[in-house]
């Protein structure tokens, strides 16, 4: 490519040298060659051995000047592509790279012109080509992981059972409908997830009631709430606030927050949701205990398959997909997501667009 590149640069250049030398040459031979000769009459000097020499002469130099120039053209032509042209070829190296599987090798980018530019794009898509393949094994080996775990459970139990270990029981049955509604119930997940990335740019935006999602969705949990006798306590503003969105995604949202939080609220303790207006947002705010959450879980906490507390995760029988699905589907409406610990209690905030925007693509 750099070979055939210079070829093509020089070629222009020597098409510039060979019109600038055909342009002083024809005009040397008609104006400057006719005003010699008028010159030379006007002192009667007879002209013709003068003006042949004069010819010969300028057509001598015309002819070095373009034998240097061609020289010039040739060896900067080279020396200053060469270090241009550069970045673009390893720049070809690399993709080739990309295109296996290697995306750590990066392009030198010590300029700040055209090729300098895009040098430092190119690397920043590797990189974001790098972690996308990273979180794509992580996804992989999480999966696979979180699959393992209750098909190796359902695999013992039916070997003891063949094996007459274990009678063929009632309370065995209902051990293996309920690993394999947790199996399920993962795979539902994973599918929520991955519906989530292709959601983007095609959400249904509509004029949505935001504190009738709330009470929808604290009603779908209402038996889980009454069960373990948790206080739910929902603010909204007296007047109806609407906000445009999808339906169905902000209906996913709200269930996984409030999933979220009586999961792992304990029993006889509290969760407060809050609703509001501000600066042209629906504010959603979810507050519950923060039970073993660290600091340093907050960072992690909408990554896939993380779970802040590791040790009740699978008495809870979590996966670590809901908060993932809430990040996904926020952003999907150009809103945003956070989570803080304060007195003990982790508090979701969520801010969704009141007005109607366009979906990230």
């Amino acid at each position: 490519m750099r070979r055939y590149l210079i070829l093509k640069l020089l070629a222009i250049t020597m098409v510039v040298i060979i019109f600038v030398v055909v342009v002083v040459w024809l005009a040397i031979d008609t104006l400057a060659a006719s005003y010699f000769v008028t010159l030379m009459e006007k002192y009667h000097i007879s002209p013709e051995p003068a003006h042949a020499m004069f010819i010969d002469a300028v057509h001598r130099y015309l002819l070095w000047a373009f034998t240097g120039a061609v020289l010039l053209a040739v060896t900067l032509s080279y020396v200053l592509m060469r270090k241009v042209l550069t970045p673009l070829t390893r720049m070809t190296g690399i993709t080739r790279d990309i295109a296996a599987g290697d995306f750590s090798a990066r392009v030198p980018a010590g300029s700040r012109d055209e090729v300098g530019q895009l040098a430092r794009a190119f690397n920043r898509m590797a990189a974001d080509l790098d972690k996308l393949e990273n979180l794509r094994r992580k996804l992989m080996i999480d999966v696979a992981h979180e699959l393992r775990t209750p098909l190796t459970n359902i695999r013992g139990y039916l070997e003891a059972i063949d094996d007459g270990v274990l009678p063929s029981s009632p309370e065995t049955i209902a051990l293996l409908q309920s690993e394999a509604l947790r199996l399920a119930s993962l795979v539902e997940d994973v599918l929520q997830l991955a519906k989530a990335d292709a959601a983007r740019g095609r959400l249904r935006i509509e004029p949505i009631d935001a504190r009738q999602a709330i009470e929808t969705a604290v009603e779908s949990f209402r038996p889980e709430f009454d069960r373990k006798a948790i206080a739910v306590k929902v603010t909204a503003p007296p007047e109806t606030l609407m906000m445009w969105a999808d339906r169905n995604a902000v209906g996913r949202i709200l269930r996984n927050l409030t999933d979220n939080a009586v999961r792992y609220t304990p029993p006889g303790a509290s969760v407060a949701i809050d609703l509001a207006a501000v600066d042209n947002h629906t504010v959603f705010r979810f507050s519950n205990p923060a039970g073993a959450l660290l600091p340093e879980d907050l960072p992690f906490l909408f990554e896939r398959f993380y779970r802040g507390e590791k040790s009740r995760s699978r008495e809870h029988g979590g996966a670590g997909i809901g908060l993932a699905l809430v990040k996904e589907l926020v952003e999907a409406h150009n809103g945003t997501v956070n989570a803080k610990l304060t007195g003990g209690r982790i508090c979701f905030r969520i801010a969704l667009p009141t007005l109607p925007t366009d979906p990230i693509i």
